[in-house]
């Protein structure tokens, strides 16, 4: 999958296939507005307001307290991009929309979209990032505000992979205890725990995530099945047989390598005989053309943001080893392409 130039008749197609286009024009101008077009209207409540009914631009910018002739060419360019179709001057959502990005719908990213608007500030770090080489430590450096956008930005996200998760996640038989490491917003420990009605789950994750997390995890239902444990997991003692399953998703790729196998080899002593580790990351193919644009984009961003980048399986599969693990084959995920799990179990 990648971004850019797409030809919308014949003639474009045919201009895109022979390289005539001003391509660095779509993929910087007209990328950066459309992702504004969409955040914006996320914001300003534009697809809330259409969710009940077709609205003019009129109506709709009343809605949302805007000025109509500025909706109408928001309106316009959500319309070519699929997210609206107008009949007769009246707007309506598609399917696309109401799936992806309205509030009460199970596959709702809405949250994550209006994440942008902290991330933005943090891509626009990317000349400094160039020149010195040092990453922006985002975990540091957000408010409460900012921290509360991240956990219900990633608890979105992950509402489109938890159903998998809790399917596919090798949880040993018989298992009573889950460590989840970093997942404070505790999406996917509830996924599996409800899978696995013996399971209990203890989340641990940093004092800001927890505190801005805690409210999501209490609407779960799940009291006393899933508790929170505000900690560092670059320096926490995980214990020691403690846990049949420990799953450490879209973490490892804020470390440094060294922080890595140390986090890996705690993991690993805190399993019982017969325990499984799950490691759940976008991975990084074995170049970037095999992994195409946007595991690129992946790569720089958490470069950028943190520590390290994306990793591939042959790196996750080696820290596992050298913890005293077997891995397994790896897992690639069919509702999010590009991520997927490397499991290990404890002999």
């Amino acid at each position: 999958m990648r971004i850019g130039p797409v030809g919308e008749n014949l003639l474009e197609r045919l201009a895109v296939r022979l390289r005539l286009g001003p391509r660095p024009l779509v993929e910087t101008h007209g990328t950066l507005l459309l992702a504004q077009a969409v955040m914006v209207a996320m914001r300003a409540g534009v697809f809330e307001a259409l969710a009940a009914g077709p609205l003019t631009a009129a109506e709709t910018a009343a809605r949302c307290a805007g000025d109509e002739r500025a909706m109408g060419k928001l309106l316009g360019v959500l319309e070519t991009t699929g997210y609206v179709r107008s009949t007769r001057g009246r707007y309506t959502l598609t399917r696309d929309a109401r799936r992806w990005l309205l509030a009460d719908s199970p596959s709702s990213l809405r949250d994550n979209v209006l994440f942008r608007f902290v991330e933005w500030e943090w891509i626009a770090g990317l000349d400094r990032f160039l020149l010195s080489g040092r990453p922006l430590d985002i975990h540091a450096a957000m408010t409460a505000e900012q921290w509360g956008a991240y956990q219900r930005g990633m608890r979105s996200l992950a509402a489109t992979l938890a159903r998998e998760v809790a399917w596919r996640t090798p949880v040993p038989r018989g298992a009573r205890a889950l460590l989840d490491v970093g997942g404070a917003h505790s999406l996917y420990s509830a996924a599996l725990c409800r899978r696995h009605p013996r399971l209990d789950a203890v989340v641990l994750d940093l004092p800001a995530a927890v505190e801005q997390a805690a409210a999501m995890l209490e609407r779960e239902g799940l009291a006393g099945r899933i508790v929170h444990r505000a900690g560092d997991a670059l320096s926490d003692d995980f214990g020691a047989e403690a846990f049949d399953l420990v799953l450490v998703s879209n973490l490892l790729h804020h470390f440094d390598p060294r922080q890595g196998r140390d986090l890996v080899r705690r993991a690993a002593r805190a399993l019982r005989p017969g325990g499984v580790l799950v490691i759940q990351e976008l991975f990084a193919p074995a170049t970037a053309r095999a992994g195409g644009q946007l595991g690129a984009l992946a790569d720089l961003y958490f470069a950028m943001t943190s520590e390290s980048g994306t990793l591939s399986v042959d790196e996750m599969a080696a820290w596992q080893r050298e913890a005293g693990l077997r891995p397994r084959r790896f897992l690639r995920f069919v509702s999010f392409p590009g991520a997927g799990q490397q499991s290990a179990v404890k002999s």
